[in-house]
């Protein structure tokens, strides 16, 4: 099915840049589209190069003060992706890679990620040959169940 998606992404998002370009070209002209574009990518540029500082002092942080900088490795994650969205001509994909640079939408970005990446990893499990011994595994969000102990007396003789 993600095979499938990527297939049409792959095809559906450049037909859907060219027509919005050429849409956009009609109504403000050839030239204003593409200073627009330059303007975009050179603004995308320097957040990007802003948001990764940011991003980096935060994830050094994380790591001296000793805990797991989950949260800094996924903003990290978030503006490599955001940066290549931008370098993509279109205005598309800049929404996205906007989307997930801010610093105001990428929260919102970091949980449909990780929902995304959980339901993915979920089903990649439950489809792997080891998924009897996995689903045997004690969760960690759970209390650990005893229902192996028998409740009895010792006799001493």
């Amino acid at each position: 099915m993600l095979r499938i998606g990527l297939f049409l992404a792959f095809l559906v998002v450049p037909v859907l840049e060219i027509w919005l370009l050429i849409q956009i070209g009609e109504v403000i002209g050839g030239w204003t589209t593409v200073a627009l574009l330059i303007a975009d990518s050179l603004l995308g540029g320097w957040l990007v190069r802003r948001e990764g500082r940011r991003a980096w002092a935060a994830l050094q942080k994380a790591i001296e003060s000793g805990r797991m900088p989950d949260k800094e490795l996924a903003d990290g994650a978030l503006i490599v992706a955001g940066g290549a969205l931008l370098l993509t001509p279109g205005f598309i994909t800049d929404v996205f890679g906007f989307f997930m640079i801010l610093p105001f939408t990428r929260p919102f970005a970091r949980s449909l990620a990780t929902w995304f990446l959980g339901r993915r990893v979920k089903s990649m499990a439950a489809r792997s040959p080891y998924a009897p011994f996995i689903s045997a595994m004690p969760r960690h969000d759970q209390p650990r169940q005893r229902d192996n102990v028998v409740r009895g007396e010792v006799v001493d003789d």
